[in-house]
């Protein structure tokens, strides 16, 4: 392990350490004050938001007007109170520390784990491919560029969809197998990329993904090079091939997610497509409300939501524990499904979104098969984002390693998700060190982690008073000359900090009585012994009897 993770992972402690330092010593009692202040304001303005999404005319006006003024009169308060400076200081190295933490933590990741494989295989160029490009996908993406040109170039045959004409592009493609072709291929949409997806996983043929849509997820987490789509070609002559699960939605396959519930019902109104942010605003306070769209019951394993909003069910789980790698996936070979569903009926659990993964109205997990379930005969589904209306119950499973997928050598692939933010691993690696010498790998610095171990000596007895060995004579040529010299009554608290030993020498009877107290209380009671040393020194620097301190240095131990 190299030192990036150990001295991030102190970075993010220090930052954090120091945000609340700052708020105590310059806000004082007002910081707790100034910590509800800010949580009062958010969660206030998640309840505007709420207010807005599901009224209409002028209550959601004012909905509007609360969501954004509850965060401005919480930034005015802080600056009448000429606390406005420190509330963004502490905020800015409270960002740091969090961001520190999930870098120690995504280096600890890769340092222990290496890189990544998703079981590639080397496999020679295919003698007859068979592409289907959509010339209408993505704005006319593949004709701007070339890419029936290109691939018939490399020996491709190359079908491209009439946009005036229906096609079934599954039946397309199953024709050209039964016709020779040894490996099928899309330029187009994710919706597309699906149907195609299917054939080939069912007739056991390759299948390539060259991204000419708008959003192409199934490109981006195959880590492929979305604003190079003709770069994806050169799979069909230096390729490798990875093996990837599918969804199932029925018989229906899925490469990325089946939505349900209000996103599903917004996306099929007619007047989606021509105006996406009226529409949904028009269509939304009722599907929230539930006084339209369907009541789902949706089963996950052993886990049953009633009435959800919304509900993703994906082809392997989204990560959640990052805001930034929502619509990303770490793996598509994990042969379990993503179920994500919301469920927020007031404005309260609205602010409770606050708590993030443990909000009350948030559930997410993962498992082999969903059902979804409702009323009515039939539900609105969007599948890859195509909008569907199919019957009900829908069974949804997962077919592992069912799509063989060649992919190009060469390619950007797929970034490793930051993981979940955990305070207490995050201290584990700042207290990590490495060791240099030969043969030697990553170990716990006994420095580092501070392990306190106190000894109480009477002396010139000799004899332990405190601790594991009470009663056990003392070795006088272990003793240092200050020790053997000391008189009755004295005192020797002897700390060691890992490969550091600190010796404290007391004396004066009821003083030894403190510091046995003290020194019983392990690493906090040897920090009020300190604390203690402090204020008589600050009292008398000099001539001190009350408590008189011979420090004897610091004496390094061996580390191995």
């Amino acid at each position: 392990m190299t030192s990036a993770a150990p001295w991030t992972a102190r970075l993010a402690l220090v930052a954090g350490a120091m945000a609340v330092v700052i708020l105590l010593l310059f806000a004082g009692a007002r910081s707790v004050v100034l910590v509800a202040v800010g949580a009062s304001g958010t969660a206030v303005a998640l309840a505007g938001v709420w207010w807005t999404l599901v009224h209409r005319g002028p209550a959601r006006v004012l909905a509007a007007v609360l969501a954004v003024a509850a965060p401005v009169a919480v930034l005015v308060l802080y600056a009448l109170a000429g606390l406005l400076w420190v509330v963004l200081v502490s905020l800015a190295l409270w960002t740091l520390a969090v961001a520190s933490g999930r870098f120690a933590l995504a280096f600890a990741l890769a340092e222990g784990t290496g890189p990544r494989s998703r079981g590639e295989r080397r496999v020679g160029p295919p003698e007859r491919p068979f592409l289907i490009m959509n010339p209408r996908s993505g704005g006319g993406k593949a004709g701007r560029l070339g890419l029936p040109g290109k691939a018939e170039a490399l020996g491709a045959r190359v079908a491209v969809l009439d946009p005036d004409r229906p096609v079934d592009v599954a039946g397309l493609a199953r024709r050209a197998v039964e016709e020779g072709a040894d490996l099928l291929g899309v330029a187009g949409g994710d919706g597309t990329q699906a149907l195609v997806a299917g054939v080939a996983a069912e007739r056991g043929v390759p299948f390539v993904v060259i991204p000419a849509g708008t959003r192409n997820h199934f490109a981006l987490d195959l880590g492929l090079d979305r604003d190079d789509p003709s770069a994806c070609l050169d799979a069909l002559t230096d390729g490798v091939e990875l093996r990837v699960d599918l969804g199932f939605i029925g018989e229906r396959v899925f490469v990325n997610n089946a939505s349900f519930g209000a996103y599903a019902a917004v996306v099929q109104s007619p007047a989606y497509r021509d105006d996406k942010v009226r529409t949904t605003l028009e269509l939304l306070p009722d599907l929230l409300t539930h006084e339209t769209g369907p009541d789902l019951v949706v089963r996950a394993g052993e886990l049953v939501m009633d009435r959800p909003q919304a509900v993703l069910v994906s082809n392997n789980p989204y990560r959640t524990g990052d805001p930034a790698g929502l619509g990303r996936r770490s793996r598509l070979d994990s042969g379990v499904l993503g179920v994500l569903a919301v469920t927020v009926d007031s404005a309260a659990q609205a602010a409770g979104l606050l708590r993030g993964r443990n909000a009350p109205g948030l559930v997410s997990t993962a498992t082999e098969d969903v059902t979804v379930d409702t009323r009515e005969p039939a539900v609105p589904v969007g599948v890859d984002g195509e909008p569907l209306t199919l019957r009900t119950p829908l069974h949804c499973h997962i077919a592992p390693g069912a799509l063989r997928v060649r992919v190009p050598r060469h390619r950007p692939g797929v970034p490793a998700g930051r993981p979940t933010m955990d305070w207490h691993r995050v201290r584990r690696l700042a207290l990590t060190t490495v060791r240099t010498a030969a043969g030697r790998g990553p170990h716990r610095s006994r420095l580092w982690r501070m392990r306190v171990r106190v000894r109480v000596l009477r002396l010139p007895v000799r004899r332990e008073t405190e601790g594991p060995g009470i009663g056990r004579p003392l070795d006088p040529a272990a003793l240092r000359p200050e020790e053997r010299d000391a008189t009755a009554g004295h005192l020797v608290v002897e700390a060691q900090f890992g490969d550091a030993v600190h010796r404290l020498h007391h004396a004066g009877t009821a003083t030894g009585r403190v510091v046995r107290h003290l020194a019983g209380g392990g690493r906090w009671g040897l920090v009020g012994l300190w604390l203690m040393e402090l204020v008589v020194h600050a009292m008398r620097p000099s001539g001190c009897r009350g408590m008189r301190t011979v420090w004897a240095g610091w004496r390094r131990r061996s580390t191995s």
